[in-house]
């Protein structure tokens, strides 16, 4: 079992950075493949970027590329993802979420351990 917490969210001028954080309990998280999804009110929970369980595949959804970078680092059992340019539309809760040896997937519901979220705000 994975239990993960998010941090690093806040309030950001558009324009601006932030780099969120998901720390992950237990010894065998370089054998997980992990994700960052988001939810904005009223819409549904949205795939953002995933890094694949050996850290050698990413992929990203078409509105965050070239602007975020997702990325880990298993000795601190930590994945990050790093957001430039931040534009008023990537305001919502953001998750980070965590399946077993699999390659990564934008779908959700592929993905088992969920944290909590974290809140970011991006001022236009």
């Amino acid at each position: 079992q994975v239990q993960l917490v998010e941090s690093g969210g806040g309030l950001v001028q558009a324009g601006g950075s932030l780099r969120l954080s998901c720390a992950a309990s237990g010894r065998t998280f370089s054998s997980y493949t992990m994700g960052w999804f988001r939810q904005a009110p009223g819409k549904e929970r949205e795939f953002v970027a995933a890094i694949s369980w050996s850290g050698g595949s990413t992929g990203y959804t078409d509105s965050v590329k070239g602007r975020f970078t997702i990325s880990r680092d298993n000795a601190k059992n930590t994945v990050y993802l790093q957001m430039n340019s931040l534009k008023p539309e990537d305001t919502a809760v953001y998750y980070c979420a965590a399946r077993y040896r699999s390659s990564w997937s934008a779908i959700h519901g592929e993905y088992r351990y969920w944290g909590q979220g974290t809140q970011v705000t991006v001022s236009s």
